[in-house]
């Protein structure tokens, strides 16, 4: 499956402008054949938007839903964006995938919060492994903070997933993540991880960019700079199975030594 990530900002507090952007985005993706295209963490509303959190934030099924739904059908792409999410009271920092056909296929809760903007603003969720079926992968859904914790992705693992899509928020000086840690989750855990980042100054937050789709063996398939950028690659099966038949961690595991771990 060909896979895009849109490395934007958007414009944070515009949701109408912002869904602009991931028309034109789609309509490029679709265009280089992509059949997924992910954004990054916040990307509806914007991330460094303070008090306007709450009153920005909408549910899982509200009217940005079904608007990103009638993009991902008239452009023929499956469709995942990070967004505030308002359930009742309660507000989440989540992740929503939508299929092709404009079915919502999953939705993820952040389960780590990452500085006092998020812990403020945010209550985490609790479920860790959230997946979703398509074009014969299983789909995993993270936000930023998540993937830095290797059991998070680990569990994913054993869950099955084939495709990490991780939309993210990284700032500076915490670069090295989309540069090193984010191929060696891929590598030690056998799969692809499509980490979608924001780029430039927002607030007080300054956005490094970096993009990455990696694979299984730990190499970057597409890898974006420090602007605003399209860039895409192909998730291949056939690829992941032999990577997963040659590469013993998951196989070589001794869960029994790791209890001290929970």
């Amino acid at each position: 499956m060909h896979t895009a990530l849109l490395q934007s900002s958007g414009r944070p507090g515009d949701v109408a402008h912002n869904l602009r952007v991931l028309d034109a985005a789609a309509r490029a993706a679709a265009a280089n054949g992509a059949g997924l295209l992910a954004a990054p963490e916040m990307f509806l509303t914007g991330y460094a938007i303070g008090d306007d959190v709450p009153k920005l934030a909408e549910p899982a099924d509200g009217e940005s839903a079904d608007a990103i739904a009638e993009i991902a059908t008239r452009h023929g792409l499956a469709v995942a964006y990070g967004y505030p999410e308002r359930d009742g009271e309660t507000v989440y920092n989540s992740v929503q995938l939508i299929s092709a056909d404009g079915t919502r296929l999953a939705n993820y809760r952040k389960t780590h919060l990452f500085g006092c903007f998020e812990r403020d603003h945010f209550t985490p969720g609790d479920q860790p492994v959230v997946q979703a079926e398509l074009a014969g992968l299983r789909v995993g859904l993270m936000i930023c903070y998540d993937v830095e914790f290797p059991e998070n992705v680990r569990a994913h693992a054993l869950a099955g997933t084939d495709l990490l899509l991780v939309p993210t928020a990284q700032m500076h000086p915490f670069q090295f993540v989309a540069e090193s840690l984010v191929p060696v989750r891929a590598f030690e855990n056998q799969m692809y991880v499509a980490y979608v980042n924001r780029t430039g100054p927002e607030g007080e937050f300054e956005f490094v960019g970096l993009s990455t789709l990696a694979g299984p063996d730990g190499v970057a398939r597409a890898r974006a700079g420090r602007g605003e950028e399209l860039v895409s690659a192909d998730v291949d099966p056939a690829f992941l199975a032999a990577s997963r038949e040659n590469n013993p961690y998951l196989r070589d595991r001794r869960p029994g030594l790791y209890a001290s771990l929970v």
